[in-house]
Formats: structure tokens, C-alpha cells, sequence
């Protein structure tokens, strides 16, 4: 089976050894997500613009793996700070509201940045062709 690996331009990427998605025939992982640009943290202090950035990134990966938001399975949420779950649940929610993926969300002690709020990893199948 085929192994599709997709890449956001992250440093981190070859150094650690990882793909921001990786697809194997319809099921695409999408690796977590974080609010960062080049590197650096995105929307410092706010759990709901780092989420919409997050969201952005990963729709993406997806899009680059030859898929959509829309075929997302599952979602992992990491919060530094399980007070944040309001504020990432309501964007989880108006870009999941009629997908409603399989959702875990757990609280971390911290990220590599202490800049980051909130982390998301999916897993997305692809409908099969028709025939």
C-alpha cells in the first residue's frame, strides 16, 4: 500500500523524524497540531484563535493528503489548562457541528512552547470511490 507523506515546511519535521500527515491507502493521521507559524507560537494568551489556527493547519494536511475536514474521524485535544475547554470546544464545535467526530480531550502539563495553549491531532478516512 502506498505511503503518502505530507509536510507543513516544519524545522522540526526531518530533525525529530515526522510528518505533519501521513496517508496509507484512505486513512490519513494527522500529527498534533499546534498554533505556530515557522516555528514560532501564533495568538499568544488565546485558547479560540490558536484552535482556529490549528483548525487551518490541519484542514491543510488534509487537503494536501487529498481529503477534507470533513472526513475527519477522531480528534485528540490537548489543553495546558482544562479552564481553555470552553473556548476550544466552541470553534471544535462550529467546524465539527454536523461531523461530529469521536473526540478526546485531556488536560497536559505542557507543550515544547509554554506559548502554547492548545494541541490537536485527527484521524480522517477518505470514502472509497464508487464503482
Amino acid at each position: 500500500m502506498s505511503r503518502l507523506l505530507v509536510s507543513s515546511g516544519s524545522p522540526y519535521e526531518k530533525s525529530v523524524g515526522y510528518s505533519r500527515a501521513v496517508r496509507v491507502g484512505n486513512w490519513i493521521s494527522v500529527a498534533g497540531t499546534t498554533a505556530a507559524s515557522g516555528g514560532k507560537p501564533v495568538a499568544l494568551g488565546d485558547p479560540e484563535a490558536q484552535t482556529r489556527a490549528i483548525f487551518e493547519t490541519i484542514d491543510k494536511a488534509l487537503q494536501d493528503a487529498g481529503s477534507s475536514l470533513s472526513d475527519v474521524v477522531r480528534t485528540t485535544v490537548y489543553l495546558v489548562d482544562i479552564k481553555h475547554f470552553e473556548a476550544m470546544a466552541k470553534v471544535h464545535g462550529e467546524v465539527f457541528a454536523d461531523i461530529r467526530p469521536a473526540n478526546t480531550t485531556l488536560e497536559v502539563s505542557g507543550f515544547v512552547s509554554p506559548d502554547w495553549l492548545v494541541e490537536i491531532a485527527v484521524d480522517a478516512v477518505v470514502p472509497e470511490a464508487s464503482e
